[in-house]
């Protein structure tokens, strides 16, 4: 996926979850961000940012914050909205029928239903913006939701269906993310008890530009 519009900019402060302040020519901006997580170990007073202009008309900032420059250069795409493009993207290489978004299963809306001859798959999708020490953790704050859609993940495997996690990785060189403990003990439980249950947990590995996101391999564990 490519945006339009790139500018870089400085990161002040976040006031809140979904705004954030930065200068662009020694003019302070509110800026937009797309993506409601944590990011602190992202978002630090003086980084490198980039914006992208989407000039949707009657919005209340011109600008979406989409990607950071962490100390030591590297580059992490922070658009939540990102990783199911993405995913998209590759689901499309890999032959199958029919391919639906946001499909109702259970009492869950799970990103994506696709369909290859007789055989049926669920798969939710999760992007990757938090590493430590070379490896990704998820999530980056505490997830009720991604909890219930691993649990609903289970009971479709145990009813014959394919299930799966995608975690798109929204950095480059990292190839494996695990649960974020620490943070969400409950997340690491469920992903466990899907593991057993049969879902498939796959990274999707990433290139990162200021400007796009790109998918270079998958794996599965």
């Amino acid at each position: 996926m490519q945006y339009a519009n790139i500018l870089s900019a400085r990161f002040v402060d976040r006031p809140n979850r979904f705004l954030a302040h930065v200068t662009v020519d020694g003019t302070v901006q509110t800026v937009h961000v797309k993506n409601t997580g944590r990011c602190r170990e992202l978002l630090c007073p003086g980084t490198e940012v980039f914006l992208t202009a989407p000039g949707t008309p009657h919005r209340k900032t011109a600008y979406d914050l989409v990607c950071v420059r962490k100390a030591g250069g590297l580059l992490v795409n922070v658009d939540s909205q990102a990783p199911n493009q993405v995913a998209r993207e590759w689901l499309e290489t890999q032959g199958f029928d029919t391919i639906v978004p946001e499909y109702r299963y259970g009492e869950s809306r799970l990103d994506f239903f696709m369909q290859r001859g007789n055989e049926r798959y669920l798969m939710e999708v999760k992007g990757c913006t938090l590493e430590k020490d070379g490896v990704g953790y998820f999530p980056d704050a505490p997830t009720e939701r991604g909890v219930k859609h691993l649990t609903e993940l289970c009971r479709a495997a145990e009813t014959g269906w394919c299930a799966a996690m995608l975690f798109v990785i929204q950095m480059d060189g990292i190839t494996e993310v695990r649960p974020n403990e620490e943070t969400h003990p409950a997340f690491g439980q469920a992903w466990r008890e899907a593991r057993k249950a049969g879902v498939r947990i796959r990274f999707l590995p990433c290139h990162v530009e200021p400007d796009r996101l790109c998918f270079t391999s998958v794996i599965t564990v």
